[in-house]
């Protein structure tokens, strides 16, 4: 299975896994699945970390990624395009840019954002 991340389950699954619900943790832990960590997500954190919303060490999100085998996902262009086209159902930037993502590259958005669950994108 082909995952991304939304921001608050990459946090959960680094630092608080039982919040996980057992699918989701089992899913982004199979040796089968690719995981995939948007750029955007690690913004999402670098800002509400900044503004004292977060505590969280954003220096170690590569690296503790790069342990796991998540991969990051830069935003293209494309992403960014894709965005337009999406229906208002969110008005958050960074979990529209999620959709997009998930959207264009094909992958499997885990969340528990009922509002980004409303999207027309694989969900898990």
């Amino acid at each position: 299975m082909r995952l991304l991340l939304d921001t608050h389950i990459f946090l959960w699954w680094a630092d608080a896994p039982e919040r996980l619900r057992p699918a989701h943790r089992d899913a982004i832990e199979n040796a089968a699945s690719e995981v995939h960590l948007s750029v955007a997500s690690i913004w999402e954190m670098a800002i509400k970390i900044g503004t004292g919303r977060l505590d969280f060490p954003v220096s170690s999100i590569e690296s503790l990624a790069a342990r796991h085998g998540v991969t990051l996902l830069p935003v293209r262009a494309a992403h960014a395009v894709a965005v337009a086209t999406l229906p208002l159902l969110h008005r958050d930037p960074f979990d529209r840019m999620l959709v997009a993502q998930a959207s264009c590259e094909g992958l499997t958005l885990v969340t528990e954002d009922a509002a980004v669950r409303r999207y027309p994108v694989a969900l898990l």
